[in-house]
């Protein structure tokens, strides 16, 4: 069972110190009560079409962002339990590996070779 981590609160002092640093940022000072009662939702704030690119923008926790090179297909493959353990041994990232072999093979082949 997993335990939950311990949070360690600031010390006094160092409590006193974060203060001290929210108190004499000029750029991002602390929030006062009427701020907050000004704020408004960005869907108010922004214009339609500047709210739809930032909600664009969300991602949810776990999510990928747009990738920088060609992303991989998901597919499910059968593979004999030798190829699997050989790879699987190999530590982290061994699927990875498994397509490295497979583009290696091509480059010098083609699938039309082995027709079964």
């Amino acid at each position: 069972m997993k335990t939950k981590p311990k949070i360690i609160l600031p010390t006094e002092v160092e409590d006193t110190q974060i203060n001290a640093g929210i108190t004499a940022d000029p750029d991002n000072p602390e929030w006062s009560t009427g701020d907050f009662q000004q704020a408004m939702p960005a869907k108010q704030f922004f214009d339609a079409k500047t709210y739809e690119n930032l909600v664009a923008l969300k991602r949810k926790p776990g999510e990928r962002g747009p990738q920088k090179t060609a992303v991989k297909e998901r597919i499910t493959i059968r593979l004999s339990p030798e190829v699997v353990s050989r790879f699987r041994a190999t530590g982290p990232g061994w699927q990875t590996r498994v397509d490295d072999a497979l583009v290696d093979w091509l480059s010098a082949h083609s699938p039309d070779e082995l027709k079964i």
